[in-house]
């Protein structure tokens, strides 16, 4: 019986070898794909949580002054820009302490990325109450490449203006709706959170608004 020449068994090992290389890969292939699907199912489930928390929480904003202007008297209920919205609404009674809580949403630096920041303080009247044992902004977000928030309100004839991320100028009112755009890195884009604020600053609903039935 012939036995096996060193160039068959140097074939047989580049072959096995070859073999392993490829089953070795597709592994690490596999493997990645079921990590990335994690990570997007996970990252799913943080924005929604996120999503569901800043409905609550704006949809119960409530036209309380939480600062005056010194020299005209003037309250501010809301406060909004491109990357921050101050409001009075109540905390979930799990989160804080009863009463009316003066909430902060940020958008903030994170090195390469950005996050979404959430703190929020109790009112006392229109005064704020310094708690010296307040905990640090909650990070409800992390990894977002880029956000804005944005406002609608009424015109003169009691239209919903267009969306804008300016400031927002009508402190003493609530604005009609707010909108908080998302898109993470990868050019991973999430649907808008478009939020309908209930009240207006003058306590007002606004029907007229939501009559409109415009996008």
């Amino acid at each position: 019986m012939r036995g096996f020449t060193l160039l068959e068994v140097v074939l047989a090992t580049a072959l096995l070898a070859a073999g392993l290389v490829l089953a070795y890969a597709t592994l690490r292939t596999a493997t990645g794909s079921v990590q990335r699907a994690e990570d997007i199912a996970a990252r799913t489930d943080r924005v929604r949580a996120a999503q569901g928390f800043l409905r609550r929480q704006l949809q119960s904003a409530m036209p309380m002054p939480f600062e005056r202007d010194a020299d005209t008297g003037v309250a501010t209920v809301f406060r909004g820009s491109r990357d921050e919205v101050e409001f009075v609404a109540p905390m979930p009674g799990f989160l804080a302490r009863g009463g009316p809580q003066l909430q902060r949403l940020r958008i903030v630096r994170d090195g390469d990325a950005l996050r979404l920041e959430f703190d929020h303080r109790m009112l006392l009247g229109d005064r704020i109450v310094e708690d010296p044992d307040a905990r640090p902004p909650e990070v409800l977000l992390a990894g977002i490449a880029d956000a804005r928030f944005e406002f609608r309100g009424l015109d003169d004839e009691g239209a919903l203006t267009d969306w804008s991320d300016d400031d927002w100028e009508l402190r003493a009112q609530l604005p009609v709706m707010l909108r908080l755009r998302l898109e993470f890195a990868g050019a991973q884009r999430w649907p808008d959170l478009e939020i309908p604020m209930l009240l207006r600053g003058d306590g007002a609903l606004p029907m007229s608004a939501s009559m409109q039935g415009q996008p």
